[in-house]
């Protein structure tokens, strides 16, 4: 997945992009697949050996398993609206599906597999987790130093976040071609030998 990031890539011809759209889909449902499946895994671990509060130490002092339930955004931002968090979700996740007409990118794939499957897996405790359907509470369980806990969803995310913005920055477009911005006009030169003067007298 280096070709979008190099200076010197090619433009792929129409055709081309034709020809690269199905693998990209397939790169991009994958990806989105395992970040879902993932974050879902994880979570049932979670729910399964550890109880509500209890902190596990893994790399101590820097990594805790610390089960909570989140009933705010990523990072346990924005608690106690948590039916506006899974109207978002739900929305970035219809709006994903419908940019995939232009997906031919293998670094476009990525982020937006890694941003659909974790906004999945987030909206898979929405709707389905306790203490009511679209008002579930999220399963946050990685703690870090001074860092909000969160989880394999919100990691997703933010993962895909930092690859469009870089991509953005880049010039990369979602169909694969990169954008040059069109190089300024050189000055009118002077013509050689000075100004030009009165015609010479007769």
């Amino acid at each position: 997945m280096t070709d979008d990031f190099t200076a010197e890539s090619t433009q792929p011809t129409p055709a081309g992009r034709r020809k690269w759209r199905p693998a990209m889909l397939w790169l991009f449902a994958g990806f989105a697949v395992f970040a879902y499946v993932f974050d879902q895994l994880t979570k049932l671990w979670v729910t399964s050996t550890m109880t509500e509060g209890e902190r596990i130490p893994v790399l101590p002092p820097l990594l805790h398993w610390y089960y909570i339930r989140n009933s705010g955004a990523a990072f346990s931002i924005g608690e106690n609206v948590t039916w506006i968090f899974t109207i978002v979700m739900a929305a970035v996740s219809v709006a994903i599906l419908f940019q995939l007409r232009k997906l031919g990118s293998a670094w476009w794939a990525l982020s937006l597999g890694l941003l659909l499957g974790g906004a999945l897996g987030n909206l898979t405790d929405r709707l389905f987790r306790e203490p009511s359907f679209a008002m579930g509470h999220v399963v946050d369980f990685i703690q870090l130093p001074n860092f909000a806990i969160f989880n394999i969803a919100d990691s997703a995310v933010v993962s895909g976040v930092v690859i469009i913005c870089l991509l953005t920055l880049r010039g990369v477009g979602m169909d694969g071609t990169r954008h040059v911005a069109a190089p300024k006009p050189a000055k009118d030169a002077k013509p050689a030998g000075g100004t030009t003067g009165e015609p010479a007298g007769e």
